[in-house]
């Protein structure tokens, strides 16, 4: 393809599009609304299959150095007794590892691999999209300022919006469509360093849809001994389908010490959880929300990519893990046609079914629903876990989910290694 493509969005999703267009050859420049580029967010997975495409652009170290290999997931329930314990990444058989770290510092790996390969200016910050007119031989975007004043069209050959579950780029092709979907649970989040917990890199859900706490850690600490550890608490506080209370921002603050009331009733043996949320000296609440999978993604030489696709509820740690293989997607697609309407749709027929089906799949509640049931069996509590459930229900369980994500370790290590 010849031209410029033009990535609305400084994510996750826009800047590894940019890494893997310009790995393949291709012009492109990346404009994104906020005045600066901030370190926000807090813990983020990316799975083994996320991992190899960043691998495949030479990110592997830096990104293992930024977070926390992963060793084991452990899964209990409310009051937290073991329901089952599985190894994670390399320690599970995986070619590359799943890391957990900082969306932040996720995002700061990208920004300065796209700044050092693409040149200084090739993130424009302060460019808020306002519209774009598309033609069969280009596309012209607007943008304003952060005051609101116009700025000059940018042509492109191409326009790809990754700019989230918000998106322009996507409420200009669906005006109709409306506010997200929020599926009645509210969310809050924080990480501080704490102690190190379990391996020193695991993971731990406990409890289900309706009542989740999840920990675990993302960075090492200052002190020895201890982990930047991320945790987040989910209530069902609300009706599914109803309105969400909130606009979702991952900006917005709550108070810690009321997150810690709603966590006491969360067992956690291996950790002081209230103790570490008392900790975190900042900690976000939002509403869950996803949206209706859509009939198409593309039209003409415009599509979309990441959240701006199909924002999904956060379970089974695939929301940034599926931006990033769109990213792969778009990219080889655009190199390999010479007419980007066709490569887009290929793109798109690649994509959109598969990560439809997760998003549908995340609102039965991820591969966390063997919590769920669980719970729904022994209600009270257990004393084996074989006396409510086998563990080869377990594992079809987790493995069928993995199967909808392609994450398994079948679908990864089946591909050609880095």
């Amino acid at each position: 393809m010849d031209g410029r493509v033009v990535i609305v969005g400084a994510g996750i999703g826009g800047l590894t599009t940019a890494l893997r267009l310009h790995h393949e050859g291709i012009d492109c420049a990346v404009y994104e609304q906020a005045d600066e580029i901030r370190e926000l967010g807090v813990g983020i997975n990316a799975l083994p299959h996320a991992v190899r495409e960043l691998a495949e652009l030479g990110l592997l170290d830096e990104l293992a150095a930024a977070g926390i290999r992963t060793r084991e997931l452990v899964y209990t329930n409310r009051l937290g007794q073991e329901i089952m314990r599985r190894p994670c990444g390399l320690d599970a058989g995986f070619r590359l590892p799943q890391i957990s770290l900082h969306r932040g510092r996720f995002q700061a790996v990208l920004l300065r691999a796209v700044r050092e390969r693409l040149g200084a200016d090739a993130v424009q910050a302060g460019h808020r999209l306002t519209g774009f007119d598309a033609g069969e031989h280009g596309v012209s975007a607007r943008f304003a300022d952060p005051e609101g004043a116009a700025r000059d069209p940018v042509r492109c050959a191409v326009l790809v919006g990754a700019d989230g579950i918000h998106s322009t780029v996507r409420a200009t092709l669906f005006p109709e469509e409306g506010a997200p979907r929020w599926n009645g649970v509210q969310m809050w989040r924080g990480a501080a360093e704490w102690p190190e917990f379990g391996t020193g890199r695991s993971m731990v859900i406990a409890g289900g849809t309706a009542a989740k706490l999840v920990v675990y850690p993302i960075a090492k600490g200052r002190a020895e001994g201890t982990n930047l550890t991320n945790w987040a608490v989910c209530l069902m506080t609300g009706q599914d389908g109803t309105p969400p209370p909130s606009r979702q921002d991952w900006a917005r603050l709550a108070d810690p010490a009321d997150v810690t009331r709603l966590a006491a009733r969360f067992g956690m043996p291996l950790l002081d959880h209230t103790g570490l949320i008392r900790a975190t000296r900042e900690c976000f609440e939002f509403p869950m929300c996803d949206r209706d999978p859509l009939p198409y993604w593309s039209r003409g030489r415009v599509t979309v990519l990441g959240d701006a696709a199909h924002p999904m509820y956060p379970m089974g740690s695939n929301g940034a893990g599926q931006a990033i293989l769109d990213a792969s997607s778009l990219s080889r697609h655009l190199a390999a046609e010479a007419d980007p309407s066709v490569a887009l749709r290929a793109y798109e027929a690649e994509r959109l079914p598969a990560t439809s089906a997760v998003v549908l799949r995340n609102r039965e509640g991820g591969p966390e629903t063997v919590i769920d049931e669980v719970e729904r069996r022994a209600p009270g509590g257990f004393t084996r876990i074989e006396d409510v459930i086998s563990r080869a229900e377990l594992e079809a369980a987790v493995a069928a989910y993995a199967q909808v994500a392609g994450s398994s370790q079948q679908q990864v290590n089946g591909q050609a290694p880095v």
